[in-house]
């Protein structure tokens, strides 16, 4: 009978002692599962952790230095710097020749426009079944990849007195003495078409790949409803891809307001060629006037977000349903 007893009390002993260890495991599991859900939240954020640094450093950093030295006299190379208020965007609006230059940044407007029809042209060509479309593909978007000096120096030669292009127009009778970068105009236009040369193939990627990602089945309705190939281009092609078009219109904007390789590598500025940036960077670096360039630079960065805030207001995104 006592033999019966010790044992009985032995299994109670072990069972609170398993029951105990069991609910140790549950509370110390209960424990662990916030951490786990905390980890789970903060991952994202490790992943962004280095790229936001970079950002942060590189880019938002710069822009609030940037606007710091607009407010002061710094010429670049003095440890003193003096605030000075908004003398500098006073200045920079009341002298007639700091803001005359933003008139020529219209010649490459117009060529933003001209480059982004032809490119949207060639774009929904080539995405129809022709032979030889791979091929001229890498035609258009060959120029993108070329490096902007080595265009300027291309085109510099292109353009001279007696250079290619007048060798070319002496094979079809046409006289051999234009000076194509000796005017204003003549300059800004051959500067503009450079510039259309160059950044057309970039747009048609862009609007290839946009009309790529159309449904095959809408081409084939709208064959079998007698579309043409215009009325497909109108009501499939162009309402499809409007976002991409109006990507397009607010790179081409900005990019005719901040102009600088070609025109700086091919004529330095010189015949009336000189755009905001060009400006800019001669405020900066040649007459040692960094505050002044500085509020150049931010009136320049408030135009554009002014700008794109106009275009998306205007022509606002809409949701494209394809199916």
């Amino acid at each position: 009978m006592t033999h019966t007893t010790h044992r009985s009390t032995a299994r109670v002993d072990k069972e609170s002692t398993a029951a105990g260890a069991g609910a140790g495991r549950a509370t110390g599991g209960s424990r662990s599962r916030p951490r786990r859900g905390a980890l789970r939240r903060a991952t994202p954020w490790l992943f962004l952790l280095v790229p936001l640094v970079l950002l942060i450093t590189f880019t938002y950093v710069p822009v609030a230095n940037m606007i710091y030295y607009s407010f002061t006299d710094w010429d670049g190379v003095s440890p003193e710097i003096h605030l000075t208020g908004t003398d500098n965007y006073v200045e920079l609006f009341t002298r007639p020749e700091l803001f005359r230059v933003f008139f020529v940044s219209f010649y490459y407007l117009a060529a933003s426009a001209v480059q982004i029809v032809v490119a949207l042209y060639f774009a929904t060509v080539l995405s129809f079944n022709l032979r030889l479309r791979n091929l001229f593909k890498g035609i258009l978007f060959f120029p993108y990849l070329i490096n902007g000096v080595a265009i300027g120096f291309v085109f510099l030669y292109f353009f001279q007195d007696g250079g290619t292009l007048d060798s070319v127009l002496s094979w079809f009778g046409a006289g051999t003495d234009h000076a194509w970068l000796s005017t204003p105009t003549s300059a800004n236009v051959s500067l503009a078409g450079v510039s259309v040369w160059r950044f057309t193939g970039l747009n048609f990627v862009l609007f290839l790949g946009a009309i790529q990602s159309i449904p095959g089945e809408l081409y084939e309705a709208a064959e079998l409803d007698g579309a043409s190939r215009w009325h497909q281009f109108r009501y499939l092609i162009l309402p499809s891809i409007r976002p991409v078009v109006s990507l397009s219109v607010i790179l081409a904007v900005s990019g005719s307001l901040s102009v600088f390789e070609i025109p700086y590598i091919m004529t330095g500025g010189a015949t009336g060629t000189t755009t905001f940036v060009i400006q800019t960077v001669k405020l900066a670096f040649q007459f040692n006037k960094t505050g002044l360039a500085s509020a150049a630079a931010v009136v320049l960065l408030l135009f554009i977000l002014l700008i794109t805030w106009i275009q998306r207001r205007l022509v606002p995104d809409e949701k494209v349903d394809l199916v």
